[in-house]
């Protein structure tokens, strides 16, 4: 790696993180000072979860196998409910208590938070590492993300995320007295009090420009995708009340392909990726091509006839050219409506 490079502690939330845990955990581990891993459900992911509040496939079990077979340094910390004092094995609120329970636990020079389902190039992990070695005053950084959709050959863009969702705030200096303050966005603030990414943030436009993105692989099995559908159209946050309806429909049928992305209030499409993915995703490739492991995938057929269609193509060309104007719409309208809002309620209050 490199002479006194910043130590980096990796915070993971998890649940039902397989086929993607095991691999994950191998990316990391070559930059890390720690890994601690935070893992069961919140409420509302109770539909999808063990009666007493863990994962339903073999993630504790691949974590804990693991620590015996792959964490000779014993970078490896694996956090349960149980051991924060909640016997339900559920986790309370929305993730926050989870991220803060990683937090409480890190004693790395940065708290880099990933997903079981997120990786990083490792040359990008280390261009990163490098960057804060000799950048010592960077207190945050964003990371833009590719998302992967259906397949390892797909990528899903669409409005939702090229207006910021695509933009994951990940990355954020660590050390006595600091806290990790909200889960939704990621926050961390300083000992004085000050939010990390007010200070030497550096933006999701820089590292792209650097080359380096986040590659998630989110939507790409139907369990995966299906569970995160169950989960969102509980959670009172999404507010996606028809979020299995869309995994039914957009998702597995494609039947509205200009609807492909999960948050399904704006409209979206799907593109072939033609770059190079993360080694230990091509590892997971290989594995489920021999049969070594066994996951459901999706079928490719209907992408192929999609993305083949001169029709969809040049549908994706107007979807994109009328998105300025649906911006400026909504930024008109939600004024509007506030001021109709305090309009009416002034005059019902004054014909009382």
């Amino acid at each position: 790696m490199m002479n006194n490079p910043p130590a980096i502690t990796f915070g993971i939330i998890v649940l039902n993180g397989e086929p993607f845990m095991r691999y994950n955990l191998r990316a990391l581990y070559p930059f890390a000072h720690q890994i601690i891993v935070v893992e069961g459900a919140a409420p509302a992911a109770a539909g999808i979860a063990t009666p007493d509040g863990h994962s339903r496939d073999s993630t504790l079990a691949t974590i804990r196998r693991f620590q015996q077979e792959e964490d000779p340094a014993n970078k490896v910390i694996l956090v349960t409910a149980e051991d924060e004092g909640y016997p339900d094995g559920f986790w309370p609120g929305e993730k926050d208590e989870q991220s803060r329970a990683y937090a409480r636990r890190a004693t790395g020079d940065f708290l880099w938070q990933v997903d079981s389902d997120e990786f990083y190039r490792p040359e990008d992990m280390t261009a990163v590492i490098t960057m804060l070695q000799q950048n010592r005053d960077i207190t945050a950084v964003t990371f833009p993300t590719i998302t992967f959709w259906g397949s390892f050959d797909y990528l899903v863009d669409g409005w939702y995320l090229q207006r910021g969702a695509k933009n994951f705030h990940r990355l954020f200096r660590w050390g006595a007295g600091y806290r990790y303050t909200t889960h939704r966005p990621p926050t961390v603030h300083t000992a004085d009090g000050a939010d990390t990414r007010s200070l030497t943030w550096v933006s999701p436009d820089e590292m792209a420009s650097r080359g380096i993105f986040m590659h998630h692989y989110s939507l790409l099995f139907p369990k995966q995708v299906i569970e995160k559908c169950d989960y969102y159209g509980t959670a009172a946050w999404a507010r996606r009340r028809k979020a299995q309806r869309w995994a039914q429909h957009c998702y597995l049928q494609l039947r509205c392909p200009y609807r492909v992305h999960n948050v399904y209030h704006f409209l979206s499409w799907l593109e072939r990726f033609s770059g190079a993915h993360p080694p230990q995703i091509e590892a997971l490739q290989t594995d489920i091509a021999a049969g070594r492991l066994d996951v459901a995938c999706r079928r490719v057929d209907d992408i192929e006839r999609l993305l083949n269609s001169p029709l969809y193509q040049g549908g994706k060309r107007i979807v994109r050219a009328v998105e300025p104007i649906d911006r400026l719409l909504r930024a008109i309208s939600l004024p509007l409506r506030r001021f109709i809002f305090r309009l009416r309620t002034q005059l019902q209050t004054m014909m009382k």
